[in-house]
């Protein structure tokens, strides 16, 4: 009698191999899913993010952030480069649909106000007179914040919302650059 419970009780028991193949799948899957729909490694390739995003950095991207509200200004967003989709850039939205962007001796205005930018422009920053610009409903207006060195809205206009894939939030490479990007 034992014998038979015993040899039915192997015979039910998954070989090892198959528990982990299972295991593997799982992750796959979730990992997957994850990257597809939630978060999303991105390396920085260029300075035109410096001094807040250096080359090599490497990033986390918050997809799900804009599926809940709408990008606002000051954030720094991932998308597709309009003209070649099949790039990935990342810059600051300065404006949003509605907003008159104009950059007078070297200072941003936004619907005829300075802004304060002083907190992620690199120091001694000079950037040459642009606008005015109307920016359309439902479309962005992108920078660099190293001016001088960033092909952004101001080069290849504003940017349908379509294009946008998320928001920067996590350095998480190289180790000593560790944290949120503001």
């Amino acid at each position: 009698m034992e014998d038979t419970e015993k040899a039915t009780a192997e015979s039910k028991a998954s070989p090892w191999w198959k528990e982990i193949l299972q295991s593997l799948v799982i992750a796959a899957v979730l990992a997957l899913i994850i990257r597809s729909f939630l978060f999303t490694p991105f390396y920085i390739p260029s300075p035109s993010m410096e001094p807040t995003l250096y080359p090599g950095d490497r990033i986390i991207v918050n997809r799900l952030a804009y599926r809940l509200g709408d990008p606002q200004r000051g954030d720094i967003v991932v998308f597709r480069y309009p003209l070649d989709p099949s790039r990935d850039l990342i810059k600051r939205v300065v404006a949003i649909g509605g907003d008159t962007v104009e950059v007078r001796n070297n200072v941003l205005y936004i619907n005829g106000k300075p802004q304060n930018e002083a907190d992620y422009l690199p120091p001694g920053v000079v950037y040459s007179d642009f606008g005015p610009v109307k920016v359309p409903a439902g479309s962005y207006f992108m920078m660099g914040d190293n001016r001088n060195n960033s092909a952004d809205s101001r080069v290849w206009g504003t940017l349908e919302r379509k294009f946008i894939i998320g928001k920067a939030v996590v350095i998480y490479w190289p180790l000593d650059r560790i944290g949120f990007i503001r």
